[in-house]
């Protein structure tokens, strides 16, 4: 008799483990390609990621990297987050083919507000937003967490004006943090002609000295700044560690929460950096900051 109930009970409990497993892989709704501004002809899209099961929380905003002068909207890397019932929208923005900066922040904010005063129309939460991003788009969304209010990173892309472009949390995959650092640390790929910060800036961060400062998260830091959250390898020759450090000390001398996770042995991206245990801390960071 108990041998029966101890099958009964590893059977019920296979079949959970199985269900959850199809509920975590089932595919999200997606709507792909929406329009959320159109700048002298060039048209700026999201894709929009939902749960399968229509319970939609808060939402998340993924900003891709590429070095700003590539990169796609199609790889986002946390479109399981709708598994915890998060809504996940990964963005475009000019890249600097097309504009140099602020163009990119104005894109990236111009889309916060599009997407706020869309949401009765998907059925996602905007009470409390995230963003994250990798490489460029870390660098973007640790400037969107850390300029709200700059007036001048704001700007009027798409309209929505009435809409803040506030968020509430930053998830930032080794985006670069200090652009007058970089210049010292990494000249070759930051005053270097034709590196990808004189593209993004127009010129070498250690003559656009202004520029380059306008362009970096650590320095707009102020006390009503979101959490964040820094994933860095320990090995980046492409973006250096110091720049996740350098928001790190920042964000710590002003009192601001903040987490600073190295990958020991990782370089720049990698399946690593979104999957395994590192799935767990994010969700669990959003979670406790948006939910």
């Amino acid at each position: 008799m108990i041998i029966c109930r101890v099958v009964h009970l590893l059977c019920a409990v296979g079949a959970l483990a199985v269900s959850f497993r199809a509920a975590e892989s089932a595919e999200p709704v997606v709507h792909k390609d929406i329009e959320f501004a159109n700048v002298d002809g060039h048209s700026l899209k999201l894709d929009l990621y939902l749960p399968v099961d229509g319970k939609v929380g808060p939402l998340v905003v993924w900003i891709h990297g590429g070095g700003w002068r590539g990169g796609s909207k199609s790889k986002c890397g946390i479109t399981w987050l709708t598994d915890h019932q998060f809504a996940v929208a990964s963005i475009s923005y000019r890249l600097t083919d097309k504009a140099i900066f602020p163009a990119q922040i104005h894109d990236c904010k111009a889309a916060i507000r599009w997407l706020r005063a869309n949401a009765g129309k998907y059925g996602y939460g905007v009470d409390r937003i995230g963003v994250s991003g990798s490489s460029a788009g870390g660098h973007l969304a640790a400037l969107v967490g850390t300029s709200g209010g700059v007036k001048e990173l704001e700007g009027t892309v798409g309209g929505n004006v009435d809409q803040s472009s506030r968020v509430d949390a930053v998830v930032d995959f080794y985006g670069a943090t200090d652009f007058v650092l970089r210049s010292r640390t990494q000249p070759h790929r930051a005053n270097q002609k034709g590196s990808v910060v004189y593209l993004l800036l127009g010129g070498g961060a250690d003559e656009k000295v202004e520029l380059a400062k306008q362009a970096s998260a650590a320095f707009h830091v102020t006390q009503d700044d979101p959490p964040f959250l820094v994933f860095h390898g320990g090995n980046d020759k492409t973006v250096l560690l110091d720049q996740s450090e350098r928001i790190t000390e920042v964000y710590t001398k002003a009192g601001l929460p903040i987490t600073l996770h190295v990958l020991k042995g990782s370089g720049h991206g990698g399946d690593e950096f979104y999957s395994g245990e590192r799935r767990g801390l994010i969700s669990e960071f959003l979670v406790r900051h948006l939910q």
